[in-house]
C-alpha cells in the first residue's frame, strides 16, 4: 500500500509518515525541502519534491497511491490565504480524480461549515466541499486548537514569563496534540475497510480556559507563568511589521475573532468519538519544558 502525505515535514505529516511506515505501508512524502524530508529518516519512504499548490506536481507525485493525507500547509507570506487554500485544494482534488485514489484523509478544522468571514475556517470549509464532491471515499478530521502552537511562544515564556493570545482568559478551548491528530489519521489511512464521506471531530481530552492553562504551565515549568491578552489592533501591528499583506492581516484577524467567539467554533458539543488522549500537562512536560530546560528565570 502506498500512502501519499502532504506537508510531510510538519507536525501532523511527519507523525503520520512514521506511523504508516511502521504499519507496513510505503509513505510517499510530499514537500518542498529535500533535506528536511530526508532528515525524517522514514523507512521505505519515497521522497517527492512537490509544491502542493501545483496541480501537475501533485498529480505526478501521487500516481499509483492508494490513499492520500491532505492538509493545507500553514503559510503567511502570500498575497491571500483564500487564494492559497483554493490552489492547494484544486491540486489535491485534481490528483485524486486523475489518479483514482481510493481514500482521502482530509485535515480540516473544528467549526468548518459554520459560516463566512471566519478566516481560514471558511477557506477549509470550501476545501471540504470540494473533496466531498468527489466519488472517492473521504474522511474529514476536524481538530481543535493545536497544543503545539505554544512552541511558537517559547521566547515570550523565557523573556516575560507569559504567553499571549487575543482570547478572553475564561474562553475554554479544546486543545489537542498534533500527535493525536496524526495517530488518528494514520489509523484510518492504514485501514482499507471504511467507505463513504464522513466527518470526525477531534477535541483533545477536555476544554481548558487560558486562565487554567497559565496554572498548568506554571506547574509544569516550575515557574510562574501568566496569560496576557492582546488587543486585535496590537496583533494587526505585529502582522504588519512582519511583512504580511493587508489581505492576510484581515484574514488572520477574522480567524482570531472566530476562534474567540464563545458561541463559535469551540462551542462544538463533545462526543465520545471526539476524545483524544494527550493531556495539556503531557504536552507541556514532554515538548515545551525541554525547550525551556536551561532557562534562567
Amino acid at each position: 500500500m502506498k500512502i501519499a502525505i502532504a506537508a510531510a515535514t510538519g507536525n501532523i505529516g511527519s507523525r503520520v509518515a512514521s506511523a504508516v511506515a511502521a504499519g507496513g505501508a510505503t509513505p510517499v512524502l510530499l514537500g518542498r525541502d529535500a533535506a528536511k524530508l530526508t532528515a525524517l529518516g522514514i523507512d521505505r519512504a519515497i521522497i517527492s519534491i512537490t509544491d502542493v499548490s501545483d496541480v501537475h506536481q501533485v498529480a505526478a507525485a501521487t500516481r499509483e497511491c492508494d490513499a492520500l493525507l491532505w492538509l493545507v500547509p500553514p503559510v503567511s507570506h502570500v498575497g491571500s490565504l483564500a487564494d492559497w487554500y483554493r490552489r492547494v485544494t484544486q491540486a489535491g482534488v485534481a490528483a485524486v480524480s486523475r489518479n483514482g485514489i481510493k481514500r482521502v484523509l482530509l485535515v480540516s478544522s473544528l467549526g468548518a461549515g459554520a459560516g463566512e468571514n471566519l478566516g481560514t475556517i471558511s477557506f477549509i470549509s470550501d476545501t471540504e466541499r470540494a473533496f466531498n464532491a468527489l466519488t472517492t471515499n473521504v474522511l474529514t478530521l476536524r481538530p481543535g486548537y493545536f497544543m503545539e502552537n505554544f512552541l511558537l511562544q517559547t521566547q515570550s515564556l523565557l523573556e516575560q514569563g507569559a504567553f499571549h493570545f487575543t482570547y478572553d482568559p475564561d474562553h475554554d478551548i479544546p486543545f489537542i496534540s498534533t500527535d493525536d491528530i496524526g495517530d488518528a489519521a494514520a489509523r484510518y489511512l492504514l485501514d482499507p475497510t471504511w467507505a463513504g464521506h464522513w466527518t470526525l471531530n477531534l477535541m483533545g481530552p477536555e476544554n481548558i480556559t487560558l486562565r487554567e492553562v497559565a496554572v498548568r504551565l506554571s506547574n509544569a515549568l516550575s515557574h510562574p507563568i501568566r496569560y496576557e491578552r492582546l488587543a486585535l489592533e496590537t496583533v494587526k501591528d505585529q502582522l504588519r511589521q512582519g511583512g504580511l499583506t493587508e489581505t492576510v492581516q484581515q484574514e488572520l484577524l477574522d480567524l482570531f475573532v472566530a476562534l474567540g467567539d464563545p458561541n463559535g467554533a469551540y462551542a462544538t458539543p463533545r462526543t465520545p468519538e471526539a476524545h483524544t488522549p494527550t493531556r495539556f500537562e503531557d504536552f507541556a512536560r514532554t515538548k515545551l519544558a525541554p525547550l525551556l530546560a536551561d532557562a534562567v528565570w
